[in-house]
């Protein structure tokens, strides 16, 4: 299983599902689950929730950066 390449399947679906975002954030191991089809032991659910949490706030960050440096440019 490529784990870079499940990380930014589930979080563009973070992003864009209202729904599945609202499961992530209640329960983000039962949600990973459903999402890859596989019980996979809590250690490596947890690396892979670690890693979502990870690039949902880096984006975030970088979102809010480009924000600032556009209004910097006006």
């Amino acid at each position: 299983m490529d784990i870079k390449a499940k990380v930014d399947e589930i979080v563009s679906k973070v992003k864009n599902d209202k729904d599945f975002s609202k499961n992530f954030k209640e329960n983000p191991t039962k949600t990973i689950e459903s999402i890859i089809g596989v019980d996979l032991p809590d250690e490596e659910v947890n690396k892979i929730v670690s890693g979502i949490k990870a690039k949902l706030t880096a984006d975030d960050i970088g979102d809010k950066i480009g924000g600032l440096i556009g209004k910097f440019k006006k």
